[in-house]
């Protein structure tokens, strides 16, 4: 069984287990929409001077509608690799789409020669598979159509003797590109799972496992940053009396209080909400395109009270409070900090105020 489940991983997950694949998914995909990009501008540029070449040299003058064909596609492929989204599946859709644009092109080029054997055909069996990470069974499917509809085109067009020799060539090689591909794939999945095992260390806080204070300014300024985002909520909390805590119970508990808050932050926020810890005691909510006002402020009255029933003392009369205060991003500052600095105000007018522990910021 181990047995099977490794050859599973390696051929659905590239050698990784499944949860571990879809994390770096994301990162996969933009890797292949970037190297493609720049293979098309190659593409592009070669198809020009075969093209050029076919108008002066008689002897490739017999492909000059292959090379036309082939700029044109590449040029439009480049111009659709400026509208698509990187992560988007639609792009790698046009990555498979232009592979088999060059399979379609070698089977073209054998056509005017059908007593030589596919060479370049070959050749891109081998090379197209290592400049592709997704699952392999993918390439496998891309690999084995690209093979069975030139040896059934061929099959009618070249000499038997020359066919059963590409015959033996194109099952060779189409199983040498796959098992080049799981090799390839796995190799270079493993390089985007320690990458994101290290940003995961830099960007984590130790004590709460939420986002520290580099992500947190990181990842808001990224949305700020995104001309189609103009609204979200900014939450700044922190514990109140905190040193007190420090001081009756001991660090030991002030530290069980920031983790106790973190896990409970961590399990109340789930929906993609960036959530972390600003330093000491106080921690940092930004929720996404909400423009509710009246809606955040019951979020934030909710989650103090929730705080107060889930955030324990060793004395079980006492109760964690905490002091929220709330700024609302309408598309108007630029980064991080003027909007932080707008709810760190608002936070600390409800610390001033022990009757009401949320307030919104007013200019």
């Amino acid at each position: 069984m181990n047995v099977l489940k490794t050859i599973r991983n390696y051929y659905f997950y590239c050698g990784i287990e499944k949860d571990e694949y879809n994390a770096i998914k994301k990162e996969a995909y933009i890797s292949n929409f970037e190297v493609w990009r720049i293979l098309h501008f190659l593409m592009a540029t070669v198809f020009c001077v075969l093209y050029a070449i076919s108008l002066q040299n008689s002897l490739v003058e017999i492909n000059r509608t292959f090379y036309l064909t082939g700029l044109v596609y590449s040029v439009v492929a480049i111009m659709l690799f400026f509208i698509l989204r990187k992560d988007s599946i639609l792009a790698q859709f046009l990555i498979y789409a232009s592979m088999s644009f060059l399979f379609l092109f070698a089977i073209f080029i054998n056509l005017n020669k059908p007593d030589h054997n596919a060479t370049t055909f070959i050749v891109f069996l081998l090379v197209m598979p290592m400049f592709m990470i997704d699952k392999p069974y993918w390439m496998t499917v891309e690999l084995v159509a690209a093979s069975t509809v030139f040896l059934t085109w061929m099959h009618s067009v070249k000499p038997l003797e020359i066919w059963y020799i590409d015959l033996v060539n194109v099952i060779v090689y189409t199983i040498v590109g796959c098992f080049i591909n799981v090799i390839a794939n796995s190799l270079r999945i493993r390089e985007f799972v320690l990458t994101r095992e290290i940003r995961i260390q830099r960007d984590t806080d130790e004590m709460t496992g939420l986002r520290n204070k580099g992500s947190l300014t990181r990842e808001i300024n990224s949305f700020l940053e995104d001309k189609n985002s103009n609204k979200g909520m900014l939450f700044v909390l922190d514990v109140d009396h905190f040193k007190s805590i420090n001081d009756v119970y001991g660090h030991d508990v002030g530290d069980d209080v920031i983790i106790q808050l973190g896990k409970y932050l961590g399990s109340k926020f789930t929906k993609g909400e960036i959530v972390g810890r600003f330093g000491g005691d106080e921690f940092i909510i930004f929720i996404k395109k909400a423009d509710d006002l009246d809606k955040a402020v019951k979020t934030a009255e909710d989650l103090a009270e929730g705080v107060a029933d889930n955030v324990k003392l060793p004395d079980a009369d006492k109760k964690v409070s905490i002091s929220i205060g709330i700024a609302a991003y309408n598309g108007v500052e630029t980064n991080y900090s003027e909007i932080f600095k707008k709810a760190d105000m608002a936070m600390y007018t409800a610390k001033g105020d022990p009757e009401r522990r949320v307030y919104t910021y007013e200019p």
